[in-house]
């Protein structure tokens, strides 16, 4: 005789519970879930910008889906028949045609083109401040010098994809870019043509330029950028967000909000804002109007052409350098003009991608860094990132010397004398000013602990004098203007060893002790005040 026992028959589970307990038990969701999910995130006005990226990067995707349903992406030439009269008969590419017909025949469409342009462009701004915030707050320290490159390539490769995305409608205005592009491809020594001649599929400009470039910026580029991006989020969920200095903040914890449901809730909220100022900007401002400049024709240059901003300084350094060029006796030329500006915009930029492993190697410092610097406290590194946004700025200038000369009656060549002179006396310049700016506020804030916040109130004592009564700061704020930390320059080490045998510096050891002298020695940065002095100070004047 058996026996069974029987479980008492549960109630049938909600079918959401039960799709969940499916995931969950093939893909780990919930356990993944549980982790993330409560991060604490910090908070802070300027961490918002590296969100406008990201937003601005999916509203640039979405658009981008709706644009390609209606784009032909070919350099045949047809007959203009559609409801924009001024351009009726007029022959034109089917890429240029297709534009047109997004424009004013496709529901939406204008409006679609005018957010997608305007996304892109705020993009690319919204990438460069961020990166500046990156770059003056020393983010980009250990161990975020990856994730600081990831973010610099980010940034390369969306101009390069704005570049061909304003370049598919084969207007004149885009026309104008891309034969730019083919002379920087000529430029290049010996193999130029042979480059020129494969991209372009023959000579200039050919009829596979515009479909290369469709491929490229709605395939390639995108498909890199997407995986930078799920890169950088991920790294940045790895390492902890960074965050200033504050009472209570250190190298090991994260003060702020949890992911969920704080966090993720303000960042919905953000998208749509996001979203909705771009769209309000893009119905108001009329960006790229292509059929108020004509189709391409390779004999034809628009007035005034000019690329998006971030485009604009490689125009300008080429509009800034003279026409030199040298015949070798094998019968090439090196075209000095255009070749010279192109090795500049490759060289000046990665001395910043690769900034990060430079102050690592001058400091020696190999600790974790998660607390943020104010960009006073490290004046060299801040009055370099200074001088590197004005030499960006002035090469700018360069780039649209035409327009400035034409709105603000100056002469072109005066212009562009200036840019050639800038190039080399602007930076240094804004170097020094922005250093002594630097060190005038480190010696406010030294003040400031020292003596206490000058409240403007005026009192007379008994002898007859005048003096400003000064209030205490609060221990937070003593914290905030004393928390950094400052380095020490790098000595040579002992020229003899243990062994009495005398060594000789390396000259890789005497140019890091050189530079380091630059950076941390006597002049460069004001001491601040050590808790000896505050002490010292305070019970002699009694507070």
């Amino acid at each position: 005789m058996s026996t069974t026992t029987e479980q008492p028959r549960r109630g049938k589970a909600p079918a959401g519970e039960r799709v969940a307990d499916w995931a969950d038990g093939r893909l780990g969701i919930y356990s993944l879930a549980k982790t993330n999910m409560r991060k604490i995130f910090p908070d802070h006005w300027s961490f918002m910008l590296g969100e406008v990226c990201l937003y601005s990067f999916i509203i640039i995707i979405l658009t981008g889906v709706y644009l390609t349903l209606f784009f032909h992406p070919s350099m045949n030439e047809v007959v203009y028949h559609g409801s924009y009269v001024p351009m009726q008969g007029v022959r034109m590419t089917e890429a240029y045609a297709s534009t047109l017909d997004i424009s004013f025949d496709v529901r939406g469409g204008l409006l679609i083109r005018q957010i997608h342009h305007w996304a892109a462009l705020i993009f690319l701004a919204g990438m460069f401040v961020h990166m500046m915030r990156v770059f003056f707050t020393g983010a980009f320290r250990k161990p975020r010098e990856v994730n600081w490159l990831f973010g610099f390539l980010l940034f390369v490769l969306g101009m390069f994809t704005g570049f061909t995305g304003y370049s598919l409608p084969d207007d004149l205005l885009s026309g104008t870019g891309v034969r730019f592009v083919e002379g920087a491809i000529l430029a290049v020594p010996v193999v130029g043509t042979y480059l020129q001649m494969f991209v372009f599929g023959g000579e200039f400009p050919g009829t596979d330029i515009i479909p290369r470039f469709y491929a490229i910026h709605i395939l390639l580029l995108p498909g890199i950028m997407l995986a930078l991006v799920v890169a950088h989020l991920i790294l940045v969920f790895h390492h902890k967000h960074t965050q200033y200095a504050g009472a209570g903040r250190t190298n090991k914890n994260v003060v702020g909000m949890p992911f969920m449901p704080v966090y993720m809730a303000k960042a919905g909220g953000f998208f749509f804002l996001v979203f909705g100022v771009i769209a309000v900007i893009a119905g108001a401002f009329t960006i790229n109007p292509v059929w108020a400049v004509g189709p391409y024709r390779p004999d034809h240059v628009s007035t005034g052409a000019q690329p998006d901003w971030y485009m604009g300084f490689t125009e300008g350094a080429v509009r800034a350098m003279p026409a030199w060029e040298w015949v070798l006796p094998t019968g090439h030329t090196l075209n000095f003009g255009v070749l010279i500006p192109m090795l500049l915009l490759v060289i000046v930029p990665g001395v910043l991608a690769v900034y990060p492993f430079f102050e690592s190697w001058l400091t020696g410092d190999k600790r974790e860094h998660h607390l943020l610097d104010r960009p006073r406290n490290v004046p060299t590194r801040t009055a370099f990132g200074a001088a590197w946004i004005s030499w960006y700025f002035v090469l700018m200038i360069g780039g649209g010397n035409d327009i400035i000369a034409t709105y603000f009656h100056l002469s072109i060549n005066a212009i562009t004398w200036f840019v050639r002179i800038g190039f080399f006396v602007v930076p240094p310049l804004v170097f020094i000013v922005t250093k002594r700016i630097c060190l005038g506020l480190q010696r406010r804030d030294r003040d400031k602990v020292l003596h206490g916040r000058e409240t403007g109130i005026i009192k007379r004592l008994p002898h007859g004098e005048f003096v400003e009564v000064h209030e205490a700061l609060s221990q937070a704020q003593l914290h905030r203007l004393t928390a950094h930390e400052q380095y020490t320059v790098a000595a040579l080490g002992p020229v003899v060893d243990e062994n009495g045998v005398e060594r000789k510096p390396t000259r890789k050891e005497k140019l890091r002790a050189r530079l380091s002298k630059g950076y941390f020695g006597e002049g460069n940065q004001i001491p601040k005040v050590t808790a000896e002095e505050y002490r010292e100070l305070t019970s002699g004047h009694g507070h």
